[in-house]
């Protein structure tokens, strides 16, 4: 597949790609003419690497962990770097959850005008 096109169908830019050939946690043939050109699993991979960005991590995090994500081989520092990750994304979660449960007691009670907001006001 050209750039343009695992682009396209992972919804990230060709510049992002190029990006993460830099950062090796992307790679291309080149053709004679030197366009690049990537097998198959590009599009799976990119989004991959686009969660766990989303998720909070960075490039060097990153390349430190796909290579066990794809073999399924990890030393001992990759699986702790991925517990800690998995860690942090918990906690992430738990904080986002809390934040929409006072979010949703501020909704209900403006939706009853008569009641006040009961909120843990920390």
């Amino acid at each position: 597949m050209r750039i343009g096109e695992v682009a396209a169908a992972a919804g990230v830019s060709p510049r992002a790609l190029r990006y993460y050939e830099e950062q090796g946690l992307l790679a291309s043939d080149r053709s004679a003419s030197g366009q690049r050109h990537y097998r198959p699993d590009a599009v799976d991979r990119v989004k991959w690497i686009q969660a766990l960005f989303a998720a909070g991590l960075n490039s060097r995090a990153v390349t430190g962990l796909l290579p066990c994500v794809y073999t399924g081989v990890a030393t001992e520092t990759m699986l702790a770097q991925l517990a800690a990750e998995r860690d942090r994304i918990t906690a992430q979660i738990d904080d986002l959850t809390s934040t929409r449960d006072r979010l949703d007691s501020i909704i209900a009670a403006a939706g009853d005008p008569v009641r006040e907001c009961d909120l843990d006001r920390r």
